[in-house]
């Protein structure tokens, strides 16, 4: 046995070597096949120690078998011991094959749309099939117990076009939904941070994590049911972009599931550029635009959750010029500084309505959510049409329910309504016709999704309708683009009434 284990380090040496001879795919091939007679040899030692543990007690209370006694137990010392070594060897060999490498996946979707706009003068504007790929290549990597990677390229791109022509707006790559527009084919980062995670913080028993650098803030808590994926961090009803930052929670209570969660960022920064005379210095005519706010989950078993989320957000942006009669007062990146933001949001998801009432309802999934915002304009400027704070609310319900059709399928209820000051920062939500969230009137939708090969392909068809009540949906933070008008008083080819996007994909994620 003790050869054995020495002949398989050596080989292991040899094989972690790169050698002229033998290529990788060879070598890796080997070391699955050492590792495998190695557990194949750990598993039979497993069953002599069994049966010799069988023997040892049906002998130990005869005195003439003393000796015999003796020699077995050390006998199974001898395979313990054994058999610790091997599992070394084994640990060793599985790092050497699969642990200490990046790992990857993909998730690849293709989606079909159709988009129809009702305009505020009963015309119409369509788009019967905007084809559109989406890639999403993920990678992560533990380097320990306490650290770890994770990073995420992506490109989304319709169908036979890069948004290089015909009168492209301008914003496209803008940072905050670069990756979640269909724009081109050039593969970015989406995501990359390191996380970092410990059991004790400054020698008290909480739990805590930390991590820092291009943070995943899309797909948060309650828009990911219809996305078909596990929730971000943030509340979907309020934040829904990419974003630099940092994030660090700590587990307040592990039986109630009670959590704090610390989050910081920056969508802007205040920096010229690199072939300028004072590169990456302050441009005194632009602001940072800087997040910080706070996830609380007061209680959450596995059945009920009580989530809420506060944020403030500084020198919000409107594009266009600061006077709109004075083009001069546009600031070269086609934004200008208004005021900040203060947002709430509070919901409560329940993944399984009543008790054990039947098993439908057990894997039915309720939630309901209401949010604020409140604008703080700066001294001299306008937010959302208004030099007074503002404030803005919204409300979001949703069921999400067994399909009928196969144990893993489902499908989904959901309306949300907005108010005449209302804004959310969710510009890169899943919705080619507008973030239905950031609707000042009313949306509702329904989805349903289904598996077709196990849990690698799976198909969704989904339909979503926008009744809008006041313009600037859509629009940013100042009063070029986000003031509200009420619909029911405009006849304008050029601004939209309600708005529909039928969608269907096929899925693929391994």
């Amino acid at each position: 046995m003790k050869n054995n284990i020495l002949l398989s380090t050596v080989l292991l040496t040899t094989l972690a070597t790169p050698s002229l001879n033998a290529t990788m795919f060879d070598d890796f091939n080997e070391v699955k096949k050492i590792v495998n007679d190695l557990q194949l040899e750990v598993t039979e030692l497993r069953e002599e120690n069994v049966e010799l543990s069988k023997e040892l007690e049906s002998i130990s209370g005869n005195n003439s078998l003393e000796t015999e006694l003796e020699e077995d137990e050390e006998e199974e010392s001898d395979l313990r011991e054994d058999m610790e070594e091997m599992q070394e060897e084994i640990s060793e060999l599985n790092q050497q094959t699969s642990g200490d490498n990046l790992k990857l996946s993909v998730d690849f979707r293709t989606s079909l749309d159709n988009l129809q706009y009702k305009m505020t003068d009963g015309s119409s504007v369509k788009n019967s099939a905007l084809m559109i790929n989406r890639l999403w290549l993920n990678m992560s990597y533990k380097a320990n117990e306490n650290v770890s990677f994770t990073g995420q390229l992506a490109y989304n791109k319709a169908f036979g076009a890069r948004s290089t022509g015909a009168n492209p707006v301008g914003f496209e790559t803008f940072d905050w939904i670069t990756n979640e527009n269909a724009y081109d084919d050039i593969v970015r980062v989406r995501s990359a941070y390191f996380y970092y995670v410990n059991d004790t913080f400054l020698s008290l028993d909480i739990p805590w994590t930390f991590s820092i650098g291009r943070r995943p803030s899309t797909g948060g808590h309650l828009i990911n049911f219809r996305e078909d994926d596990a929730a971000a961090s943030p509340s979907g009803h309020s934040i829904n972009v990419e974003f630099d930052g940092l994030s660090s929670k700590f587990t307040l209570n592990e039986e109630w599931g009670t959590y704090l969660k610390f989050c910081a960022g920056r969508g802007y920064s205040n920096a010229q550029p690199r072939f300028s005379a004072t590169p990456y210095a302050t441009a005194d005519d632009t602001s940072n635009i800087d997040l910080g706010g706070l996830i609380f989950v007061p209680y959450s078993d596995g059945q009920y959750q009580l989530f809420t989320q506060f944020y403030y957000a500084n020198n919000l942006i409107d594009a266009g010029p600061e006077n709109p009669s004075d083009a001069s007062t546009m600031d070269p990146s086609g934004f200008h500084t208004v005021g900040g933001l203060s947002s709430a949001t509070m919901a409560l998801i329940v993944a399984g309505i009543g008790n054990e009432w039947s098993d439908y309802l057990d894997e039915t999934t309720l939630f309901l959510s209401a949010a604020a915002s409140y604008t703080n304009p700066n001294s001299g400027s306008t937010m959302l049409g208004s030099a007074d704070e503002e404030l803005g609310i919204s409300v979001w319900v949703g069921l999400n329910m067994p399909s009928l059709v196969s144990d893993e399928g489902f499908w989904g209820l959901e309306y949300n309504a907005g108010s005449k000051y209302w804004r959310s920062i969710t510009y890169a939500e899943d919705t080619n016709i507008g973030s239905k969230i950031a609707a000042r009137g009313d949306a509702y939708e329904i989805y349903f999704t289904e598996p077709l090969v196990e849990d690698s392909l799976s198909m969704q068809l989904r339909a979503t309708y926008i009744d809008y009540r006041y313009t600037g949906s859509n629009g940013f933070f100042g009063s070029n683009t986000g003031t509200p008008v009420e619909i029911a008083t405009l006849n304008s080819p050029a601004v939209v009434q309600s708005a529909s996007d039928v969608r269907f994909y096929i899925r693929y994620k391994y």
